[in-house]
């Protein structure tokens, strides 16, 4: 398949930028969602010793991809201890 691909880059040229952003947008989408699998709170992949990985987080860890108004570092704990 990505002999067909070069062969038709080569025989149209107009068709480079396609393939090219298309397999940029093809390889950041599979690195997100590495990111989201291996990095998010939401998924435990060892519920045998982590059941409960959000409970680990600070008040003032930031756990989201972007927060777009909020300074983690100046939030306070609110609730209960666990």
């Amino acid at each position: 398949m990505l002999c067909q691909i070069i062969s038709q880059a080569k025989k149209h040229p107009s068709l480079t930028p396609l393939f090219i952003f298309v397999g940029a947008g093809g390889t950041g989408a599979v690195l997100y969602v590495m990111h989201l699998a291996l990095s998010n709170t939401d998924v435990c992949w060892d519920k045998k010793n982590n059941p409960g990985p959000w409970n680990k987080l600070g008040p003032n860890e930031q756990y989201e991809f972007y927060s777009v108004n909020v300074a983690n570092s100046k939030l306070k704990k609110e609730g209960l201890e666990f």
